[in-house]
């Protein structure tokens, strides 16, 4: 299983005359990581933990009274700050079909675009409160449209997400474009939108978890607003025509700044974001295929002889650091997932 990272980070060039903008950094480098059964290790009898897991889970800890608090504990209230440390460690057990968030700090999440609330719009960087406002909404429209719009998911082209971008932002367009037509290593779709293979998975449930936060910032030049989000999306997925009862979970991170500035004073699109800088770290996920889909491991997957993880476990539900600064390029491994 793996984690990928890394992400674009596009300089919006040309878009708008008046001052130059800063310089941006480029395309972030890939970042993948392995899953790990280190939770689980840690109760001791891996073996055993794998081929009948509730056999020693109700013997150390007491399956009925631990499945009956984690089933019992209340929603998270919404993220409105960064926190501060990880979730703490849920009771590890097995996700199933009926319950595909056992056993993960998901369970209390919200469920799909309810856990991407919009924060109250105030006037912020020379833009308007109504602009502001505007900008916030086109902002979930999109992040609801690109990673959790079934369409999206199966792999169909994400239209009405893409349409909320700037007609006049040609690089991150033409980017989009590549990546659709010839996905890779270098142009992969999965850097803006989340993508499964149905002829290889199925979803489990009707439901994603989500859980992160919106905010605005004054831009780089008066007349200018940033709008960025954070936010982490979990789907549990089983195998088309697979074991039933075998159920993975894939956690998708993105942070992303869409721009907005004001007509008056810079050349644009109205109504429309530029889609200034994107990061994306993904959790389960094989580090060697490159076709913009995920592609999850499952426990009872044979041992396939890919790529071995490096790095110490990292927890893909740790949203107190940003996603640049976590880590490490190539594959390594995830603690739970």
């Amino acid at each position: 299983m793996g984690q990928q990272g890394g992400g674009r980070h596009d300089e919006p060039q040309g878009w708008r005359t008046g001052p130059a903008w800063r310089e941006m950094e480029g395309r972030g480098r890939g970042r993948r990581r392995l899953k790990t059964a280190a939770v689980l290790v840690a109760l001791g009898a891996a073996a055993l933990v794998v081929v009948r897991p509730e056999l020693l889970i109700d013997r150390v800890t007491g399956e009925a009274e631990a499945r009956r608090t984690a089933a019992e504990a209340p929603p998270l209230p919404a993220e409105s700050v960064r926190p501060t440390a990880a979730p703490e460690a849920a009771y590890p057990d097995r996700p199933t079909p009926k319950e595909p968030f056992r056993g993960s700090p998901a369970a209390q999440w919200a469920d799909g675009a309810a856990g991407i609330e919009v924060p109250e719009a105030t006037a912020v960087g020379g833009m308007s409160k109504e602009a502001v406002a505007e900008a916030l909404a086109k902002a979930k429209q999109f992040l609801v449209g690109a990673n959790l719009d079934p369409a999206t998911l199966r792999g169909e082209r994400p239209e009405a997400a893409m349409a909320l971008l700037d007609p006049k932002d040609e690089k991150t367009r033409t980017a989009m474009a590549k990546a659709f037509e010839r996905p890779g290593r270098d142009q992969d779709p999965l850097d803006w939108f989340t993508r499964y293979d149905p002829a290889e998975l199925k979803p489990a449930g009707d439901v994603v978890k989500v859980r992160g936060r919106m905010w605005v910032e004054a831009g780089e030049q008066p007349g200018q607003a940033h709008v960025r989000a954070d936010y982490s999306f979990v789907y549990p997925f089983t195998r088309a025509g697979g074991n039933p009862e075998d159920v993975a979970r894939t956690i998708v991170r993105r942070e992303l700044t869409f721009s907005i500035a004001d007509p008056d004073r810079w050349e644009g699109t109205p109504g429309r974001l530029w889609l200034f800088q994107v990061d994306r770290d993904v959790a389960n996920s094989s580090c060697d295929r490159f076709d913009g889909r995920l592609h999850p491991s499952f426990f009872s997957d044979p041992d396939d002889g890919g790529t071995v993880p490096s790095g110490p476990p990292v927890d893909p539900y740790d949203r107190s650091r940003g996603i640049r600064v976590e880590g490490q390029d190539g594959c390594g491994t995830v603690s739970r997932t």
